[in-house]
C-alpha cells in the first residue's frame, strides 16, 4: 500500500505540475526566465517556511545541509531556469511531452548509482506510458512553433537534473523528513534565484504585471509550487523512484487539458487514447511483485 499511496500522491502532484506548464507559457511573454521561477519558488518557499515551523519538521542533519542545498540549487534553481527557457520556444503541451522522458533518465540514473534494479516489467511499464502521451499528442505536433527543437532540446537535457534530484534525495529525506528536506533545498534555490533576479534586472518586469498575471503567478507558487512539491518529496519517501517518475507522463495530459479549457483547444480521440495508455503504464510498472 505504501508503493501505491506514493504513486497516487505523485500523480496530484504530476498533474499540477501540468498546470503549471501552461500558467508557465501564459506568463512567459511578460517575464524572463529568472523571474518566472522567482515566482514559482520563491512564493512556494514562502508557504513553506511557516507550516515547517509550525508543524516542528525534522530538520536535516547538520552534515547533510550542504548536500540538500547543492540539490536544491541545482533543481529549483537551474531545472527550473532551463525549463522556463525551454517553455518560451515551444508549446506548453510539447515542452511537458519532453519533460515526460523523466521515467526514463530517472532509471538510467538509478541504475547507474546502483539505487534501484532495472526489471522487464519497469522497462516495459515507462515505454508504454511515454508512448501514451506521445499518441496522445501526435494530432498537435505538426502545429508548432518553427524553433520547438530547441525548446525540447533544452527540456531533456535539463531532465537529467530532476532525474539526480528524485535519485539521490531520497536518503536524504529519510534521515531528516520530507517536508524539512523541501523546505531547505527549495529555500537554497530560492536565495540563488533572488540574487541572480537582483543582478539581472528581472523584477522590473513585475511593475508592468496585470491583475490576471499577478493571479498566475501566484498560482504558480502556491499550486505549482508549494503544493505540487510537497506532494512529490512525499511520494519519494514512500515509492522507488522509478515509480514516481513515471507519473510525470501525466504532466502532459494535465497541461493539455487546461489548455482545452483557457483557449478551446480540442480533446481529440489521440488523447482519450493515450491517456488510457499513460495509465496502463503506470500501473504495470507499479504492479510488479516483490520476490519473497
Amino acid at each position: 500500500m505504501g508503493e501505491w499511496a506514493g504513486v497516487a500522491i505523485a500523480l496530484a502532484s504530476s498533474s499540477l505540475g501540468g498546470t503549471a506548464a501552461a500558467i508557465t507559457r501564459y506568463l512567459v511573454g511578460g517575464a524572463d526566465p529568472i523571474l518566472l521561477a522567482i515566482l514559482r519558488w520563491g512564493i512556494g518557499f514562502l508557504c513553506l517556511l511557516p507550516c515547517a515551523l509550525m508543524l516542528g519538521v525534522r530538520w536535516p542533519r547538520r552534515s547533510d545541509w550542504p548536500a540538500v542545498a547543492l540539490l536544491g540549487i541545482c533543481f529549483f534553481g537551474l531545472f527550473f531556469i532551463l525549463y522556463n527557457i525551454a517553455v518560451s520556444y515551444t508549446t506548453a503541451a510539447r515542452a511537458s511531452l519532453a519533460l515526460a522522458t523523466l521515467p526514463l533518465h530517472t532509471m538510467v540514473v538509478g541504475a547507474i548509482l546502483g539505487v534501484e534494479r532495472l526489471t522487464a516489467r519497469k522497462i516495459i511499464g515507462v515505454g508504454i506510458a511515454v508512448l501514451g502521451v506521445a499518441a496522445a499528442l501526435a494530432a498537435g505536433l505538426a502545429q508548432s512553433p518553427p524553433e520547438a527543437w530547441r525548446g525540447e532540446l533544452i527540456m531533456t537535457g535539463a531532465v537529467f537534473c530532476m532525474a539526480f534530484y528524485n535519485v539521490l534525495s531520497r536518503p536524504l529525506m529519510q534521515r531528516s523528513s520530507p517536508l524539512g528536506f523541501l523546505t531547505v533545498g527549495m529555500g537554497a534555490g530560492a536565495v540563488v534565484l533572488v540574487l541572480a533576479g537582483l543582478v539581472k534586472g528581472s523584477f522590473a518586469a513585475l511593475g508592468h504585471f496585470t491583475t490576471a498575471q499577478w493571479i498566475a503567478g501566484v498560482y504558480l507558487g502556491i499550486g505549482g509550487g508549494a503544493l505540487a512539491f510537497i506532494l512529490w518529496v512525499m511520494a519519494l519517501a514512500r515509492a522507488t523512484p522509478t515509480r514516481v517518475a513515471n507519473t510525470m507522463t501525466v504532466n502532459p495530459i494535465a497541461a493539455t487539458l487546461l489548455a482545452a479549457l483557457l483557449i478551446g483547444e480540442p480533446i481529440t480521440p489521440n488523447l482519450l487514447i493515450g491517456l488510457v495508455a499513460v495509465f496502463a503504464g503506470i500501473w504495470i510498472a507499479t504492479s510488479e511483485t516483490k520476490p519473497v
